[in-house]
């Protein structure tokens, strides 16, 4: 039986920088097909300004996830991330830039999306801004796509259009309320998760998979 893990996420989601070990343990697997699909939860009307309360609610929230899933969360996010007042909270170029991937390289998307997050949550690197996105995907050997996000075709935006379109329909489907959210489809029966053990066991995560 063909399985498919809809993955919706943002990456600017701290939760779903906390669900990276489950990822990748899904991505180990053959008997499941991960497709991502960015949400554009905080792109657009969703993006907005970082200020001191909203940085003190993140890295509130932050800590709750790294003491739940193990993921770090730097002193040095902390400080040039969340302490940096001219860095909007918008995921629109990341969004972009994962879309450029998906639409040439897509069995690259998984770790263009780690090495994002990475970037922000370890690293402190504002992943806001192209030439930083542009960075990242040449790091990982992605010329084209990092030249595509710069030059930034119809081509490309459909497909980020038509990425966060198709993530907002099954979210409304599901009837799930943000991200990270994990919906599995089988022939025709597609399934909401609960992400709970994708956090706290990402291995059994993997394994229910492969049963259900």
């Amino acid at each position: 039986m063909e399985k498919t893990l809809h993955y919706l996420f943002d990456p600017l989601c701290g939760w779903c920088y906390g669900a990276s070990a489950a990822l990748a343990a899904v991505a180990d697997s053959t008997a499941v097909h991960l497709n991502l699909l960015p949400s554009g939860l905080f792109a657009g009307e969703g993006a907005r300004k970082m200020d001191d309360d909203f940085a003190a609610y993140a890295w509130s929230n932050d800590q709750r996830i790294e003491r739940l899933t193990g993921q770090r969360f730097t002193e040095r996010y902390r400080a040039e991330v969340l302490g940096n007042r001219q860095q909007r909270f918008d995921s629109a170029p990341a969004t972009l830039a994962l879309s450029a991937v998906a639409l040439t390289a897509p069995g690259k998307e998984l770790d263009a999306l780690k090495a994002l997050q990475q970037a922000r949550y370890l690293d402190g690197r504002d992943i806001t801004q192209t030439d930083t996105l542009v960075s990242i995907l040449e790091t990982l050997g992605l010329a084209r796509e990092a030249l595509r996000l710069q030059t930034t075709d119809a081509e490309l935006l459909d497909t980020n259009r038509a990425r966060m379109n198709q993530a907002q329909r099954l979210l409304h489907a599901s009837g799930a309320r943000g991200v990270p959210t994990f919906i599995l489809e089988t022939e025709s029966q597609r399934t909401l998760l609960h992400a709970g053990t994708a956090f706290s066991d990402p291995q059994a995560f993997a394994q229910e998979l492969q049963t259900a």
